[in-house]
């Protein structure tokens, strides 16, 4: 960060200056292999972070119970039967990244109840999220997936990318919902893609992204029961199952952003196993819902002009953007197949079209 030449100098503290010295001392003595631990150090980065300070008020006195609180002492959702307190257990956070308005990405490691599959997690929760206004609201969740084999990091928790940012800056001009983001690996392995899917044989990773993962956020954040405050976001192979997620499980999800992804699951460990590769198709799935007429869901498609695939996106919108399923296509101008890009792509518009479909956090009257 570039200190403001218009802005004064701030004073430091003993406490600050103490710490410069000792940092520089230690450099000299220890070399510059000291230097990447010096930064987390002072970063805060590896530090244990608690979500939803807003969400724990004062304790109430020994005789008398707040009128707005749960015997728990928790506070109690305020008039909207949606909301979904933290349920428990809470997770151990710890800092990877603070964004520059001071809010934190954290890392935390999940075993799947339902999977047995455990991995990384990564976190964010807008300022909002510690607004005492909004302590007894849910917030939507938006569920980031990674393109490539997504393992053994989300590369959506890298500030850089500017997801979070994004998302921050969008909430202050009035076109993008305060979202919690969680950004769990996506596959056990580099090896193979699992197309978020059960393959027979393998680690459950269909249910790890679509039972662990959503019960994980809801363990740990204030949410909502119902599909409205559900949605996912992918790029390139997480693209696809975000899509196939929502199209499998209507009733839990309601929208996704796909960036760049594919339309048809291509792992080669379906070998042998075509029912369960179909029951994992997204052009079967959307059929299926169009049969049915299921609850509605919506597809954002995202591509740069200077990627291929839109075909792929077009025939699929001609084929099955009917009925319940409601599709658009987004050109990202000069845009190619990259996070950077596909970020752009959301503050140009998709993070709108999203927020207009999912369900706002609604502040205290109060």
């Amino acid at each position: 960060m570039h200190h403001d030449p218009y802005q004064p100098e701030p004073k430091r503290s003993r406490r600050l200056i103490w710490i410069s010295a000792v940092v520089a001392l230690v450099l000299v003595l220890g070399g510059g292999g000291f230097a990447a631990w010096k930064l987390d150090w002072l970063s805060g980065n590896g530090e244990a972070v608690s979500f939803g300070k807003a969400s724990t008020p004062p304790p109430a006195a020994a005789d008398q119970q707040a009128p707005s609180q749960s015997p728990s002492g928790k506070p109690s959702p305020s008039g909207d039967p949606d909301v979904l307190m933290p349920t428990g257990p809470k997770a151990d956070f710890k800092q990877t990244a603070k964004l520059d308005d001071g809010t934190i990405i954290a890392k935390t490691r999940l075993t799947g109840e339902k999977s047995g599959f455990e991995g990384d997690v990564w976190v964010w929760a807008p300022k909002e999220y510690d607004d005492p206004k909004y302590a007894k609201s849910g917030f939507p969740v938006l569920i980031a997936l990674p393109g490539g084999n997504g393992f053994p990091t989300n590369y959506w928790a890298d500030r850089s990318l500017g997801l979070q940012k994004a998302i921050s800056e969008g909430v202050q001009a009035g076109t993008s919902l305060p979202f919690i983001v969680v950004m769990p690996v996506l596959n056990p392995d580099n090896k193979y893609y699992y197309d978020g899917a059960d393959i027979p044989g393998q680690p459950k990773m269909g249910t790890w992204i679509a039972e662990d993962v959503p019960a994980f956020a809801k363990a740990n954040f204030r949410t909502y029961k119902s599909r409205d405050g559900w949605a996912f976001m992918g790029s390139s192979s997480g693209a696809f199952v975000g899509m196939k997620t929502v199209l499998q499980h209507p009733d839990r999800f309601k929208a996704v952003i796909a960036s760049g992804g594919e339309i048809v699951p291509d792992s080669p460990l379906w070998k042998g196993h075509q029912a369960e590769m179909d029951a994992n198709n997204p052009e079967k799935l959307a059929q299926k819902l169009i049969d049915t007429n299921g609850p509605e869901v919506f597809i954002n498609f995202q591509i740069g002009t200077k990627e291929s695939g839109k075909e792929r996106m077009t025939r699929f919108v001609q084929a099955y953007g009917k009925g319940p399923v409601k599709t658009t296509v987004r050109d990202i101008q000069n845009g190619e197949h990259n996070g950077w890009h596909y970020v752009r792509g959301m503050k140009e518009g998709s993070l709108e079209w999203i927020s207009k479909v999912l369900k706002a956090p609604k502040p205290d009257a109060a």
